[in-house]
């Protein structure tokens, strides 16, 4: 490997991740944080399923789109946290360019269909708000079904190009400066011009931020105002309580998300080590949040999540 940075080649046999560049003495101590939010991540987000499969009284609409946001929060974060652990731990920095391959493309793909699902809680929310006498009639098992097979197909369909777009590039070195395999830390090693990769990156960033932000804005502009006709403030309080929760993924998944996206784009001012670090919390920070979210701030998850510790205590 001792020539990666001089010579041109396609299809390299393996890339280096540096891992946090400039941190690399302080890797062993930043594992321990990663490491507490996947374990976090991991027994909530299985809690969750676990819950939700149990108690017959929870298999409706909400809580169908909340295990498909425990199950792709769980493939997230072990798309990326096994092979960082492994560079942080064991110094293991080589991955084989068909594992880079892959791993982008889960990245990439589950983090299109989280943003998905969350679009579909939205509407899932203001059906119940807007139209609760409908709201069984409406959103259906049949349409639930479809409206997740879709989101699913959208992120494995607007992610396929990227490890054909990658493969097809000469490269100039193979040292990744990150963690995982992000597209565009992948696609900046190129020697060839990469304006196809590049727009097309940011077609599906746009598309994800601006396509589905602007749905999910939509959707709580009429649940807002929905909410506020109400009579009674209990009424207003009450209603406004069933969307929080939501309202706190959704600003745990956008905002690193686009700060992340924004300084690799853009911010050439910024640190590697802080932009590398952020593009870690992006994909660990919300699979963590999300089901200490929604099990403090949903009524029906912390009741049957305390009566399972109850009953075993007893």
């Amino acid at each position: 490997m001792s020539d990666s940075n001089t010579t041109d080649f396609t299809n390299p046999s393996t890339f280096i991740l540096l891992g946090i560049p400039g941190l690399e003495a302080a890797h062993v101590w930043i594992s321990i944080p990663f490491c507490t939010m996947y374990t976090i991540a991991v027994l909530g987000n299985f809690t969750i399923l676990f819950i939700v499969k149990r108690e017959t009284s929870l298999h409706g609409p909400m809580y169908y789109f909340l295990c498909m946001l425990a199950v792709t929060d769980l493939v997230l974060s072990t798309s990326i946290l096994p092979k960082t652990l492994s560079i942080f731990w064991f110094n293991s920095r080589e991955i084989s360019f068909s594992a880079c391959l892959t791993q982008m493309y889960f990245i990439h793909a589950f983090s299109t269909m989280e943003s998905g699902i969350l679009v579909a809680m939205a509407f899932d929310r203001y059906v119940a708000i807007c139209h609760p006498l409908r709201y069984s009639m409406i959103l259906k098992n049949s349409v639930v079904a479809k409206m997740g097979l879709a989101v699913v197909l959208r992120g494995a369909m607007f992610t396929l190009p990227y490890p054909f777009l990658v493969r097809r590039w000469p490269y100039c070195t193979t040292i990744i400066p990150q963690s995982y395999c992000e597209h565009i830390a992948v696609v900046k090693l190129a020697c060839a011009g990469i304006f196809i990769s590049n727009y097309y990156g940011l077609f599906v960033v746009f598309s994800m931020i601006v396509l589905d932000g602007s749905s999910i804005a939509v959707s709580y502009t009429l649940i807002l105002r929905a909410i506020f006709s109400l009579p009674t403030k209990d009424a207003r309080l009450k209603s406004f309580a069933t969307c929080s929760s939501h309202l706190c993924v959704i600003l745990a998944f956008y905002i690193p998300g686009l700060f992340s996206f924004l300084t690799h784009r853009f911010g050439h001012n910024v640190p590697l080590h802080f932009h590398v670090l952020i593009a870690n919390v992006y994909l660990l920070v919300p699979p963590m949040l999300n089901p200490i979210i929604y099990g403090m701030r949903t009524k029906q998850i912390r009741v049957r999540l305390l009566q399972l510790f109850t009953n075993k205590e007893t």
